[in-house]
């Protein structure tokens, strides 16, 4: 049994379709039903190039994850550290802290976009500081 469609192609695919069906002397409703079956014999072929793209945005993607859990890391490191080590301030010391805490915030942004600006990154830098150190050579016992 056939079921009924009706679409709408863009003017330029439509164009195409009458043309191929032309070309071969068949029906247009034959050309569409045979494309899904020509598409399918087609991907195969393509699927080499798909997945080494797909092999190269996972890539992309771990290193992003592993860059993103270094930060929250880091971050909540600092946060723990500061809120235990930070003793309150009374009221009246209060504006000079926050004085202070400005324009130690602008210096912050300062460094970070010049770190930022030469290629400086926390995860490059965890990097060499965790790599094992090159083996000395083995001095051998008597």
């Amino acid at each position: 049994m056939r079921t009924k469609h009706t679409f709408r192609l863009p003017s330029d695919l439509a164009g195409k379709l009458v043309g191929h069906a032309g070309r071969k002397r068949v029906p247009q409703a034959l050309v569409v039903e045979t494309a899904p079956h020509s598409f399918r014999r087609i991907i195969p072929s393509g699927w080499k190039p798909l997945g080494r793209r797909l092999e190269r945005l996972t890539r992309h993607v771990e290193r992003l994850e592993r860059h993103i859990t270094i930060s929250n890391e880091a971050l909540a490191l600092f946060v723990r550290f500061w809120l235990t080590a930070t003793p309150p301030l009374p009221d009246t010391a209060q504006p000079t802290a926050k004085a202070k805490g400005r324009e130690r915030y602008v210096g912050f942004v300062e460094a970070l976009g010049r770190r930022l600006a030469r290629g400086q990154t926390l995860a490059r830098e965890i990097s060499l500081d965790i790599e094992p150190a090159q083996p000395s050579p083995i001095v051998p016992q008597k």
